[in-house]
């Protein structure tokens, strides 16, 4: 580091992303990608004719994307916010709404704490259960707000809609953050409590279900209190925050329900034919509604599979840290990509 960096930051340890090695073609199953490209209608908005607007500046509001999404969901626009992906509008709501705290999980999204130190927000994480699943008592009348990724990450396991509210019921003055980043793979958002709770806020991403990782686009849904408090943070840091190519590829994207159902069912089969290979040869998988799955060998340590796994051309996610150490998280990648998984842990295990 240099000389200069403030001293607040210099022991700060930053979030680390999956690695996107150069050096290899690999199966790349470490980074929750989707393995099927964007809905073609995606392709046929970004056109050589709005590729020349890119002199211009974006519409800040992103009032088309906004209706859009809006309209998709049954909400007033005015209760839908965009950001440059869902962890933009994370940071945004640790600017807004972290002056008493934030609580998260232990085990957990790692953008959590990090965004705590950078922010200057007293984080707190709560230990998970020993089977992996939160305990909701834990959660009620923090005093601080609360953002949990539902279904978490990297274990996969949700929570019910009846266990959220009772968080939400449990802390009505604090803001109550459900990272639903994983929620188009089996499990149910907490969009209908929306009405009822005003103190709830729902961030999603087009990254997984919708094939945009690269576009960077994330959303979130809450009151109009919520929405005009997180656009206050937005227009004092980025107003322009979303490019015109990723407003386009959004509205196609969200408008094309079919192929965005298609490729939620057909990762969701995947995982079911994942787990059970696996299960077969002997390793405890988490029950997962996400697009991966957390899995432990039980012949041998998760940093030697992690290892020989690379070793052999398929990159997964190991985190060297405990209670979590011989576990590794697997993408679900596509039907050939997991048939190729599953025979290389036969080739490693030797069975």
């Amino acid at each position: 580091m240099s000389r200069f960096l403030a001293e607040k930051y210099q022991g700060m340890e930053p979030y680390t992303p999956g690695e996107q090695p150069q050096d290899r073609k690999y199966i790349k199953l470490n980074t929750n990608e989707s393995p099927y490209p964007p809905s073609p209608k995606v392709i046929e908005a970004i056109n050589a004719e709005e590729v020349s607007k890119l002199r211009l500046y974006p519409d800040p509001e992103a009032k088309l994307l906004v209706q859009a999404m809006a309209k998709h969901y049954g909400l007033l626009p005015s209760q839908v916010m965009v950001g440059n992906g869902s962890d933009e509008i994370l940071a945004f709501c640790y600017m807004a709404f972290g002056q008493k705290g934030i609580c998260y999980p232990s085990i957990s999204y790692g953008f959590y704490p990090v965004f705590s130190e950078i922010f200057g927000v007293k984080g707190q994480a709560i230990p998970l259960k020993e089977d992996f699943t939160i305990c909701i008592d834990d959660y009620k009348n923090v005093g601080k707000s609360i953002v949990i990724a539902n279904p978490n990450a990297p274990t996969g396991i949700c929570l019910t809609l009846e266990q959220i509210e009772e968080i939400l019921q449990a802390n009505p003055n604090d803001v109550v953050m459900i990272d639903e980043a994983y929620v188009d793979f089996g499990a149910v958002s907490a969009l209908p409590l929306l009405e009822k709770y005003d103190n709830l806020m729902i961030i999603q991403t087009f990254s997984k279900s919708r094939s945009l990782a690269g576009g960077r686009l994330g959303f979130a849904f809450a009151s109009e209190e919520l929405i005009e408090d997180l656009n206050k943070m937005k227009f004092s840091f980025n107003p322009y925050n979303i490019n015109r190519l990723t407003m386009l590829a959004g509205v196609a994207a969200i408008e094309d329900q079919a192929y965005f159902e298609q490729c939620s069912a057909r990762i969701q089969k995947t995982r079911a034919y994942t787990t059970q290979a696996l299960q077969a040869l002997g390793f405890t998988v988490l029950p997962s509604m996400a697009n991966f799955i957390f899995a432990k060998p039980s012949a041998i340590s998760g940093t030697e599979y992690f290892t020989r796994l690379r070793q052999a051309g398929v990159l997964v996610r190991h985190w060297n840290k405990p209670l979590i150490e011989d576990y590794v998280r697997i993408t679900i990648g596509s039907e050939e990509e997991m048939e190729a998984l599953v025979q290389i842990t036969k080739e490693i295990l030797q069975v």
